[in-house]
């Protein structure tokens, strides 16, 4: 690094010297970094293992969100997203329609898409199924990256298999990794107060573990910003990284700021932009078996992601196209972003923007075509 660590924090120079040693941070490191409001110190450090783990390099990637359905069983508190059936405001796409969503609207050629969607009640586990075969069907190179892991828990009670015997069903109509959305927060008292309609955070690291198993790789968030504390928040990390250890099947970790809008909880505060770079700069800090950190450009904002670049973040995610579920919480950002958008964005931060593709094989893409580096 150009110049030694420096901070107005003394506690923090223990935790530098981890840092430069390679030592794995512990519970009480990771509460210090939250409790300590030397941002620039905590980013300094978090910037040192990015660039160490990556170099200038910062991922993006060109993909489209499909939300298939916003009927939703359950009521999470945290939610402005999903609707009970008879409720104003509701939809369920046919799969003719989900199918024409993936092909429409936009004409650079996409290498993923992200597809979560409610709980319904009605919806045959054959409708996903379907969806998934359908899309593989006409877009045989497009990554599917599908299904929470509350949506994976709930299709198998609602078609009486096992989580294993759901996930191979999804793996062979064509699903190729999962998402990491659902997990919000761990501790069970706080699921308690934002989705207690939803498993539990043992749960969904369970279901993780079996799509790790199966060779489904996964993403993992957290949902930050409502009614946690910093124990929360760290309890949330440590259990993220025992699994990594186990099953080594995440591929990037996404920390998620919460939109109150909308939603039960819009009497509480918006996250700022210190508690945003914070927790990206805690996250590449304490999971150190995690290969990438993402700022997500839709929940942050774009100013907000572009700077956590310099704080530990990798990757800013992708074009999105259209986006439902926060923006019904009151995001107030774009619905999709234009690749040359993304890119001026990583550049302007002095980073090296690389497309990939999901599994992070950089994408060489030319005027009417696209290849992707295996």
């Amino acid at each position: 690094m150009p110049h030694p660590f420096q901070t107005d924090d003394p506690r923090l120079h223990a935790i530098a010297e981890k840092v430069n040693s390679r030592e794995r941070l512990d519970a009480h490191d990771a509460l210090v970094l939250y409790q300590s409001s030397d941002i620039l110190a905590i980013g300094w450090l978090a910037n040192s293992v990015r660039e160490r783990l990556h170099g200038d390099t910062t991922y993006f990637n060109v993909n489209r969100h499909i939300n298939p359905t916003n009927v939703c069983v359950a009521a999470c508190r945290l939610c402005a997203f999903g609707r009970k059936k008879d409720a104003p405001g509701t939809y369920t796409m046919a799969l003719e329609e989900a199918w024409e969503t993936a092909a429409s609207g936009y004409s650079e050629a996409v290498t993923e898409f992200h597809i979560v969607g409610g709980l319904h009640p009605d919806l045959p586990f054959s409708y996903f199924l379907d969806l998934i075969s359908g899309l593989k069907q006409r877009f045989p190179k497009v990554h599917l990256k599908a299904f929470t892991m509350v949506e994976i828990a709930y299709l198998a009670k609602r078609a009486k298999l096992s989580i294993r015997e759901t996930l191979e069903q999804l793996k062979l109509a064509g699903v190729d990794s999962l998402p990491g959305g659902g997990a919000e927060i761990f501790a069970d008292r706080v699921r308690a107060i934002i989705c207690d309609h939803k498993i539990d955070g043992n749960q969904w690291l369970e279901t993780a573990r079996l799509a790790h198993e199966l060779g489904l790789r996964s993403n993992a968030t957290m949902l930050y910003g409502h009614v946690e504390n910093d124990e929360d928040r760290v309890d949330h990390l440590l259990k993220l990284r025992a699994l990594q250890d186990e099953s080594k099947g995440f591929q990037t970790f996404i920390p998620l700021a919460f939109h109150p809008d909308n939603t039960p909880l819009q009497h509480l505060h918006k996250t700022t932009g210190m508690l945003d770079i914070k927790n990206i700069a805690i996250s590449r800090l304490v999971l150190d078996n995690f290969a990438h950190i993402k700022a997500y450009w839709q929940m942050m904002t774009p100013k907000i992601a572009q700077i956590a670049l310099r704080f530990g973040a990798d990757d800013i995610d992708g074009t999105v196209i259209e986006e439902k579920i926060y923006h019904d919480a009151g995001a107030t950002t774009p619905q999709g972003m234009r690749r040359q958008e993304l890119v001026r964005l990583i550049e302007e931060a002095g980073r090296k923007a690389v497309e990939r593709d999901t599994m992070y094989h950089p994408v060489t893409r030319t005027e009417t075509s696209f290849t992707v580096a295996v």
